[in-house]
């Protein structure tokens, strides 16, 4: 019997039973539509995080205070600096240099008001992150150098703050009661692990330490390299110069943190990576609790046509005929299942998204593993009850009742 046959009479054989064997495909169609939304929001998220990490900024170094999670060993408490990051500018390799302290602040248009963070920084931040603005402008060093009270906005502040003003360059705003004017919108940057990127205004660092914190100490510095190749010995180089201007001894630990996105991404990769194999593997659970139906409604299904193989056998079907058509009824099953999972799952996974803040990405590999997959567990889980229909005996076979 060829193979178009087989196909055939296993194709009559499982509609002859159509509820046992949807019921049948249930268990291969769960675990392949588990395992496409697992991995296809894991794969989504771990791109969404590494979009936004990108977002951060290119070749770049943040140095914040605080030599780790708890006390520093043996290190003063120094903070960084105005003095520090104007330093910084004057080392080798370094492209581009901003400070940036922030603070929590009540904004107020007319009667609205709208609570946000207020971060105050360089007008270098601007090319270091690589962001736009859709109106206006960000501010500039001589904004900075003369504490000017201007303000840029997230879209977030605009949507809240000003709903129904169409263009909020021009506007005046009051910072938790200090007057600025609106000089540009940021073009929006989205959440980053449920935090709304937009929701922020940027005023120049001098206003910020002078009108509203006081002092010069800075929450963090970015500060970025000339290549990427440049990066490892910049970080030597900030190390060395801020061990120094910080006056710490040779035994003390840094009272400051260098951290490189390169490093933070690659860790954020492998860790998404790993979660995403987790995720599918405990999908892939089900898919094997649905292989075993499969066995256990071929073997049924053997049980049941043990006359019908016994006279195959008689009119002279060979072993390895009955056996073929077995294992493509069981193939057939789990191929089904497997499409049908497969557009169940890309369907859950789009509703997931929509109904959520999470990501989703099918990729052609995800699919063609998930319908593989299902493939290995039909052969696997079909060839018992085809090998065992294979070896009947055609006399024993023709007796059973």
């Amino acid at each position: 019997m060829d193979l178009k046959s087989s196909l055939k009479m296993a194709t009559q054989s499982l509609l002859a039973n159509k509820m046992r064997s949807f019921l049948t495909m249930l268990g291969v169609i769960i675990g392949v539509g588990a395992v496409i939304i697992m991995v296809a929001l894991g794969q989504g998220t771990a791109a969404g995080i590494t979009d936004r990490i990108s977002s951060m900024g290119a070749n770049l170094l943040t140095v914040s205070a605080g030599g780790g999670f708890g006390p520093v060993r043996g290190a003063n408490t120094a903070q960084l600096t105005n003095a520090d990051a104007e330093a910084i500018k004057s080392l080798p390799l370094v492209k581009n240099v901003a400070a940036e302290s922030s603070t929590s602040g009540t904004i107020s248009y007319g009667s609205a008001t709208w609570s946000t963070t207020v971060d105050g920084t360089w007008p270098e931040l601007m090319s270091i992150k690589e962001w736009d603005t859709v109106q206006g402008s960000f501010f500039t060093a001589e904004d900075d150098s003369n504490s000017n009270r201007v303000a840029v906005l997230g879209g977030t502040v605009v949507e809240n703050l000003l709903p129904g003003v169409a263009t909020p360059v021009g506007e005046t705003i009051k910072i938790n009661g200090i007057s600025f004017t609106i000089i540009g919108v940021l073009a929006d940057k989205g959440s980053t692990m449920g935090s709304d990127q937009d929701d922020i205004i940027y005023i120049p660092l001098s206003t910020l330490q002078q009108r509203m914190i006081g002092g010069e100490n800075v929450r963090s510095i970015s500060v970025q390299a000339a290549s990427a190749e440049a990066l490892n010995p910049l970080k030597d180089y900030l190390t060395t110069l801020l061990r120094q201007r910080h006056r710490l001894a040779e035994t003390a630990d840094d009272d400051f943190r260098i951290q490189d996105t390169t490093e933070l991404l690659a860790t954020i990769q492998d860790t998404t990576a790993m979660l995403s194999f987790l995720l599918g593997g405990i999908a892939a659970v089900s898919l094997l609790v649905g292989g075993i139906g499969i066995m256990n409604i071929m073997l049924v299904s053997v049980t049941e046509r043990t006359r019908e193989i016994g006279i195959r056998m008689a009119i002279g079907a060979t072993g390895g005929a009955i056996r073929t058509q077995f294992l493509i009824e069981s193939l057939v099953l789990c191929l089904i299942g497997g499409i049908i999972g497969v557009v169940l799952g890309w369907a859950g996974g789009l509703v997931i998204t929509s109904l959520s803040d999470l990501n989703m990405k099918i990729a052609p590999w995800l699919v063609v593993l998930s319908l593989g997959f299902a493939t290995a567990i039909g052969l696997f889980f079909g060839y018992y009850p085809a090998n065992k229909a294979a070896r009947m005996n055609p006399i024993d076979a023709l007796r059973f009742e």
